[in-house]
Formats: structure tokens, sequence, C-alpha cells
């Protein structure tokens, strides 16, 4: 299933074995190209797929923060890292509403199918903003609505957890990006598998995935 989303045979073969949990919806390392000695910050980071991938590509001299507001998750990818004999990357508990990362300290922030859950995006787009450096950029694979979803629909649980209810339309997406002070922004829409059973409720209510992309002004 990983492979449907951009990740490689190669990138999965080198994951620290419980790494990959098959909660995403695309791959934000692959949208745009880490270079080395970058900081990354990682939303909602679960076992740590995304965040030891982009360790490998900022290397040594980088840094990879992920942040998830689960104890057992932070543990999970602690765990991982060090199986993994990764140096370079540091899981810390914290909602990614109030980011435990200080301003202006990242180069890129990345993230995979996470903010579609949280309630109010805005509050996350801020904190992104916050903490990425003048001419950061933002990554992410996400869902979203390709038309109106009905009040009952978000107030389900069901569908709300399943990555389906939750999802914006993509101009309240870019509208919410901007507010919070970014530039640039595209949101590219990805064909949907109507073949897999997992995302039938995203077909049901008109929800893709798609690679959102954005950044802060240059100093």
């Amino acid at each position: 299933m990983a492979t449907q989303f951009g990740y490689t045979s190669e990138q999965l073969a080198e994951l620290p074995e419980g790494a990959n949990l098959g909660l995403g919806c695309g791959n934000p390392t692959a949208i745009l190209g880490l270079t080395r000695g970058q900081a990354v910050l990682d939303l909602g980071s679960g076992a740590g797929i995304d965040g030891f991938l982009a360790a490998k590509q900022v290397g040594t001299r980088g840094l990879v923060v992920g942040v998830d507001m689960t104890p057992e998750m932070v543990a999970q990818a602690r765990e991982n890292a060090g199986r993994g004999g990764y140096k370079n990357v540091d899981f810390r508990l914290g909602e990614i509403e109030h980011l435990p990362v200080g301003d202006s300290s990242v180069d890129v922030v990345i993230s995979n199918c996470v903010i579609n859950l949280v309630p109010d995006k805005g509050i996350v787009y801020r904190e992104a903003f916050r903490v990425l450096r003048p001419g950061g950029r933002l990554a992410i694979s996400d869902v979203v609505a390709t038309r109106p979803i009905s009040a009952e629909a978000r107030a389900d649980p069901a569908l709300w957890n399943s990555c389906s209810s939750g999802a914006l339309e993509v101009r309240t997406v870019k509208s919410l990006l901007s507010r919070a002070g970014f530039l640039g922004i595209r949101v590219a829409l990805k064909v949907p598998d109507s073949t897999a059973d997992s995302l039938k409720w995203q077909a049901t209510l008109g929800v893709v995935s798609a690679d959102i992309t954005a950044t802060t002004p240059r100093a």
C-alpha cells in the first residue's frame, strides 16, 4: 500500500521495522527536494517513517524533529530510531497546534495525512509559519474535499477518524495558508484509487489526496 502513495521499495526496505504503519496518503519527502544540513519538522510523526526518510536526505549535519501527541507513538518512534541507528532525529511529545519548537528554527515542515484530523487547521498552519525560517518551505500530503461536505458527515466520528470528513475544500486550504502568511501556495490533487477499500469513505464524500506546498517570505 505504501508504494501507491509514492514511497519506493528501496526507501521502505531501509526503514527500521515498525516505522511504516501504512497510515499516510502520500510521501511528503518526495514533494520537494531536501538538502544536506537542513532542519526538518514532521507534524504528526507517528512511528517515524517520514522522519527517517528525511533524516537520510539531510544527512548527519541536518536534523529532523518529529512531533506527535500520542506518548505510545513517540516511544515507538524513539525505539525505531535507536534500532535504525539514527542520530539526527528527535521525536517530541506535543500537539501540532502548539508545537514544542522555537520560532524560525526549521527550514522545512512536512506532514502526512494528519492535519485533516485537527478541528482548527488554521492554528496548525500558523504554527508551521511561526517555526519556519524566512524562505522556509511547507510540504504536506493530506486529503482535501472536491465538493462541500455536509455538517452531518463532519459530525460523524467514524468518517472524521477515517481521514475523510475532516478534509477542507481546496479554496479553504489556500485561504487558511494565505492568512497564516504563506506565499506560493499550491494544491495538487491526486487521482484516487477507486479499488482500494481503505479509500471508500473518501470516495463517497469526494475526498482525494493532495500535495500541498507553500513558502514563507524571504527576509
